[in-house]
Parts: structure tokens; C-alpha cells; sequence
């Protein structure tokens, strides 16, 4: 279960990623209505890897194994706060992308 927890943030925060970038490959297609809802697919798949990352350092401290904890706390705020500022990036390009596109 562990594993699963640590391969499903790994996934939903590299789909975080993915979606804008879909979105900004195809931005210059006329029938893209759909930028938004995939937007807040990735911001929820952030959110989602996060929470993932939460669930798996709360069950590092019930089973009371804190050497581990203490030896991954650090990376994983890191690699936290890269995944949340680079989706932010991602998706605030393509919020200025679409917005212009749209008041064109």
C-alpha cells in the first residue's frame, strides 16, 4: 500500500505537469474549449499528489519508524514545492495564453 501511495503522487504530479503542457502544445487549434477543464485537472492532481505525500509521511510517524520520516521530510518538501510552483508556471502561461487568444 506504501508503494502505491509514493507511485500515485509520482503520477498525478507529473500529469500536473502534462495537462498544461497539452494544453499550451495545442492552444493554436481553434476547437480547444476544453484549456479550463483541463486546468483544473492539474491543479487538482497536484493537490491530489500532495495529499498523497501526507498520507504517506502520517503513516512513516504511526508506525513510529521517525529514522525514516527524518530521512525524507526534507526531499519531499522539496520535490512539494517544485511540483506546486512549476504546475502554478505551467498554468498561469496558459491561463495568459487562452486570455489573450480569447480577446482576440
Amino acid at each position: 500500500m506504501v508503494n502505491l501511495l509514493i507511485l500515485g503522487s509520482l503520477a498525478l504530479g507529473l500529469t500536473a505537469w502534462i495537462l498544461p503542457i497539452i494544453n499550451l502544445v495545442r492552444h493554436k487549434k481553434n476547437n480547444n474549449k476544453n484549456w479550463v477543464t483541463l486546468s483544473i485537472m492539474s491543479v487538482s492532481a497536484c493537490a491530489i499528489s500532495l495529499y498523497l505525500q501526507l498520507v504517506y509521511s502520517s503513516h512513516l510517524v504511526e508506525i513510529n519508524d521517525l529514522s525514516a520520516l527524518m530521512d525524507t521530510i526534507g526531499t519531499i518538501a522539496k520535490a512539494a514545492a517544485i511540483l506546486l510552483i512549476v504546475t502554478i508556471v505551467l498554468n498561469g502561461i496558459t491561463l495568459v495564453v487562452y486570455r489573450n487568444r480569447i480577446e482576440k
